[in-house]
């Protein structure tokens, strides 16, 4: 059976796991993982593949596998990547997806956490660059956090990112603008460089060279 993005989207399932684990997260101090983030994610993945020639049906897995990715956070922040793998497996199993569809996405799922995965497939490498990307300061929960935690403090800092391709110069770019008043540049790699060079993997597994612009200046 082929299953639509809309199928997911507006399944009851998935909605009621990915708002328990967006809720869990914001207990423990995470920023946002819900549904804005799970909509980002299935979009830029799908954006990506699109613009790298892809079929619509692989399409159409990136953007479920985009959207699904985090549910696992319901389960426990730690191993959500393969939680969420087999929670989605459940799900699109009892949704009737052909098996084979079912392993892209669950493969993709369970390869997004930079401590346990890496890009081993096109809907795998796509969701890894959509993931790792979506930085930006909506995902700040409270204000009151940026001055102590850096993981909200580099967010809310962000005032503006966009990811971007050049087919024909077989790159993909992480653009961002930081205010440094807020948090320095160094900040972000202190937190993110293993996410980066998850995507520069990612990337390299497109046919692509990863790099990342912070505020007009080229540091990968």
């Amino acid at each position: 059976m082929k299953l639509t993005f809309e199928d997911i989207r507006e399944n009851k399932e998935v909605q009621t796991y990915l708002q328990m684990g967006n809720n869990a997260l914001g207990v423990i101090g995470f920023t946002e993982h819900g549904f804005a983030h799970a909509g980002i994610c299935a979009a830029t993945a799908a954006q990506i593949l699109m613009q790298m020639g892809y079929d619509e049906h692989t399409i159409t897995l990136a953007r479920i596998a985009g959207y699904l990715h985090d549910i696992g956070n319901c389960v426990n922040r730690a191993s959500h990547a393969q939680t969420g793998a087999i929670m989605a497996f459940q799900i699109l199993k009892g949704l009737g997806m052909d098996p084979s569809d079912i392993a892209q996405v669950i493969c993709a799922i369970g390869n997004h956490d930079e401590g346990t995965g890496t890009a081993v497939t096109p809907v795998s490498a796509a969701l890894i660059l959509a993931d790792k990307s979506d930085v930006r300061r909506s995902r700040v929960r409270a204000v009151r956090t940026v001055a102590t935690d850096i993981h909200d403090r580099v967010n809310y800092a962000v005032y503006t990112s966009g990811l971007s391709i050049s087919p024909d110069r077989k790159t993909i770019t992480l653009s961002l603008k930081i205010d440094t008043a807020i948090s320095a540049v160094m900040d972000y790699f202190e937190i993110f460089l293993t996410r980066m060079l998850m995507c520069r993997k990612a990337a390299e597994f497109l046919g692509l060279q990863f790099q990342l612009q912070i505020n007009d200046t080229q540091l990968l």
